[in-house]
């Protein structure tokens, strides 16, 4: 990718950016995200460009007109040039890209789903299209056993398979293992790192994938940064906004990043639709999830399957509702759940966990449900039993796919329907 860095660009840079050259840091008093974008939005109000700031003339008249940052503070920091170039120079030597809000290859996805929340920098190495192409987002605890390990690369294998991206965080793992999956059998993945990226993209076994057009990583944050958590916590949303569904495989309870990006989206962000693991054994994280909305994965196991989940009409369309227009407006908070409980993370000795979730009116219309398609005596297609049920298509068939997952159904093709499993393939 072109290293051209765009006015606009260097001067969200010069506001917002640590321009990181050595370990040292840096001592700028940079404009937070909520102060850059009351900024953004003053320059937008006005028809002007960040680039405008780079201007003395205009600057003066801009820094005028508004009030809620100091003039001198905004003019040191965009007398920084010296320290920009030099930030520049390391890293195109390290064949790191760094893209603005303003520029064209900044992926479109994040700019519609989190608007004026969308990072104003972001700092990747690769192919920056990938990043576009949505896919599978696969998320997960740090310390898991070799299980959950094994489970998540074959997510990865069948998410490449499939011809889909893959989308993670980077973080050992759960991340990690996906990430790999997908890369060992071709796949695409787009990563997105919340701290020292310059020393992931440097490693020896990344660089062929990066230059190959396989993998793509991104930051928001500068690509000497180390760890904080903060920063870990608020990449979450990143992962899930460029995707087109998430599978949360593993998740401590009420703590942890895993657990705050998923809570995130089934409560406030809504951006696409959240499942959670539902074979072998699932901890309280998971479970805790599912009554928040998260839905049980139907576990696809070829890449077809895989495609239908992430391609439904709802999926494309629709993401804001897909966890289920019944679930959001009935959900009520856990009153079984110990909070008090911590829970360890998931190794070889974990035993199943049982959570008692209160009866809901979804768990009765799902129950209905079992009990409806019992009783037909030829497959309904799903539009016919969400009419039945009087319920929204994309419940009726989350449900049914469930039933079929249990073998208490089966799914015929061509047309697609439901039934109980007959002696002749006529619709199969």
């Amino acid at each position: 990718m072109n290293m051209l860095i765009s006015p606009d660009t260097q001067a969200i840079l010069l506001l917002t950016a640590p321009l990181i050259v050595g370990r040292g840091g840096s001592s700028a008093d940079l404009l937070t995200p909520g102060e850059y974008k009351k900024l953004a939005r003053f320059l937008r109000d006005k028809q002007h460009q960040p680039a405008d700031l780079l201007l003395p003339d205009m600057r003066e008249l801009l820094i005028e007109r508004q009030t809620f940052i100091d003039s001198n503070r905004l003019d040191c920091l965009l007398a920084r040039g010296f320290q920009l170039s030099q930030a520049v120079e390391r890293w195109q030597s390290r064949a790191i890209w760094v893209i603005s809000r303003a520029d064209d290859k900044y992926p479109k996805r994040l700019k519609t789903r989190l608007n004026d929340d969308a990072p104003p920098i972001l700092y990747g190495c690769g192919e920056a299209a990938i990043a576009d192409t949505g896919g599978l987002a696969v998320v997960g605890s740090r310390h898991v056993d070799d299980v959950l390990i094994e489970y998540a690369e074959s997510i990865g294998h069948l998410s490449a398979k499939a011809g889909h991206t893959l989308v993670s965080g980077g973080a050992r793992g759960i991340d990690q293992a996906a990430m790999r999956g997908a890369l060992e059998t071709g796949g695409r993945v787009t990563g997105i790192l919340a701290d020292s990226l310059e020393r992931v993209v440097l490693n020896r076994e990344n660089r062929n994938l990066l230059m190959d057009g396989y993998l793509v990583l991104i930051s928001p944050y500068d690509p000497l940064a180390g760890f904080n958590a903060g920063q870990a916590m608020q990449r979450n949303k990143l992962i899930y906004a460029l995707a087109d569904a998430a599978l949360v495989v593993s998740s401590d309870y009420m703590k942890g990043g895993t657990w705050a990006g998923a809570v995130e989206q089934l409560d406030k962000l809504r951006l696409v639709p959240v499942y959670v693991r539902s074979n072998g054994v699932t901890d309280k994280g998971l479970e805790a999830l599912r009554h928040k909305g998260a839905l049980p994965w139907p576990g696809p196991e070829t890449p077809e399957e895989l495609a239908e989940v992430l391609s439904s009409e709802l999926n494309l369309k629709k993401p804001a509702t897909f966890q289920g227009e019944l679930i959001f407006s009935i959900r009520e908070e856990p009153k079984s759940y110990d909070i008090a409980q911590d829970l360890s993370p998931l190794n070889e000795s974990s035993s199943p966990v049982s959570v008692e979730l209160p009866v809901e009116p979804a768990n009765d219309l799902f129950a209905r449900l079992r009990e409806y398609i019992g009783k037909v005596e030829t497959p309904r297609t799903v539009a016919e039993v969400a009419a039945d049920l009087q319920v929204s298509k994309n419940q009726a068939e989350e449900w049914l796919r469930q039933l079929v997952n249990e073998g208490l159904i089966e799914k015929y093709s061509k047309p697609v329907k439901y039934g109980p499993k007959l002696q002749c393939s006529f619709f199969k």
